[in-house]
């Protein structure tokens, strides 16, 4: 038990440092919000993909991995998210 005390001190000190550090550097600052912009971007995308499932008939769920695909890749992440959920289905 106290060692789970020990090791989520570790995570939020070491987050706290990593977000200090990103916050003096300029440079960070653009690179955390081109971040967030994609991350929003492709959240927005795959809602309004699941809004269209109605229409299409074609369910692609909105989770972690399909929210990081997207979020890496762009529009080119749906498609390959899209094409995988055909050829496995």
């Amino acid at each position: 038990m106290y060692l789970k005390y020990v090791m989520w001190g570790l995570l939020v000190l070491s987050s706290l440092l990593l977000v200090f550090t990103l916050f003096r550097n300029r440079r960070a600052g653009r690179w955390l919000s081109a971040v967030g912009l994609n991350v929003a971007l492709a959240a927005f995308l795959l809602y309004i993909l699941h809004l269209l499932s109605a229409y299409t008939h074609f369910d692609l769920p909105i989770n972690t991995t399909t929210l990081g695909t997207v979020t890496v890749l762009g529009v080119p992440g749906i498609l390959l998210l899209v094409c995988l959920k055909l050829t496995l289905m």
